[in-house]
């Protein structure tokens, strides 16, 4: 791949890597929050389409027409885990000046929780090649996907690639994304697991899994879209850019979806529980004025 990769490059290799799960049927209850796996009709009318997340409104319908089993993709099941050697879990004191709290399996996480897939917090923080592989190892019987990230410095990223190079085929990009570092993506173990790899940084961490991550478990889902929802919006403030390099700015969208107002501090992780949008500036743009129109991708909808 090129020196920088490109976002939609990069996204179009992990896409290639899953794939929708198997479908089966499951009792009506169990179904509500699932994702459809196939049209359902009465008669010839059509009053479910396959890729519909199963909500009460679809359980009501299904039951309506007399169906007590609904046929659905399971919920991906995804382990997502930390690697480092200055890692410390919360609660624990931080005893070295190089320590740091691990946050980003905790964000990561409750993010896949949020997406509809069954998540795995791996409590183990491995911090040599060894012990790495054997937790990885570990995972593969109840992963679909397998999601790992190291420390904010970056320094076991290389811990992380030589492991997992030793499990399976694996690729290593840098990303064209301002702040965003080296990403790795590929297939391990017997069943040819996808795996990803996300900086060790929480705010590029929680960027990239939005991007990437999400689409990803959302195609195992067999979801019917598997992106955000983006608008066009007026800028409030003026806003920069590094050139070549595309940035996906913390901010917050007005109620009337019209206006969008980039947040303060963007090098601070509240911006990530602040923002209800990221305002998305491609690698042309460098300087963006108030009133410029801006595409927004809306990660919470705060107005209708």
């Amino acid at each position: 791949m090129s020196e920088h990769t490109r976002v939609d490059e990069f996204l179009t290799s992990l896409l290639a890597i899953c794939k929708p799960l198997e479908p089966f049927e499951m009792p009506l209850l169990d179904a509500h929050g699932a994702t459809l796996a196939e049209d359902i009709y009465a008669g010839e009318r059509l009053v479910l389409r396959a890729g519909t997340r199963i909500r009460s409104t679809q359980i009501g319908l299904a039951a309506s027409i007399g169906r007590d089993h609904l046929p659905t993709r399971p919920h991906p099941r995804v382990v997502v885990l930390s690697a480092g050697p200055d890692l410390v879990e919360p609660g624990q004191p931080l005893n070295n000046a190089s320590d740091e709290y691990e946050t980003n399996s905790w964000l990561l996480t409750t993010a896949v929780r949020e997406v509809g897939a069954v998540a795995y917090r791996v409590h183990s923080i491995p911090d040599d090649e060894e012990q790495l592989q054997k937790v990885i190892e570990d995972q593969l019987v109840r992963a679909d996907l397998i999601i790992i990230s190291g420390e904010r410095r970056d320094d076991s990223f290389d811990l992380i690639t030589r492991t997992l190079t030793g499990l399976g085929n694996i690729t290593t990009v840098d990303l064209a994304i301002e702040a965003s570092g080296r990403h790795n993506f590929g297939t391990i173990g017997p069943d040819n697991t996808p795996v990803v790899t996300l900086p060790g940084d929480p705010i590029s961490a929680y960027i990239s899994f939005e991007l990437f991550v999400r689409p990803m478990i959302r195609t195992m889902l067999g979801a019917a879209t598997i992106h955000r929802p983006s608008v066009k919006a007026a800028l409030e403030k003026p806003i920069e850019s590094a050139p070549g390099m595309r940035s996906y700015i913390r901010g917050i969208l007005a109620d009337d979806g019209k206006s969008v107002t980039p947040l303060a501090n963007q090098d601070e992780q509240s911006t990530l529980s602040d923002a209800n949008a990221f305002i998305a500036i491609s690698e042309t743009e460098t300087a963006l004025k108030t009133g410029d129109q801006v595409t927004v991708v809306v990660l919470e909808r705060r107005y209708i």
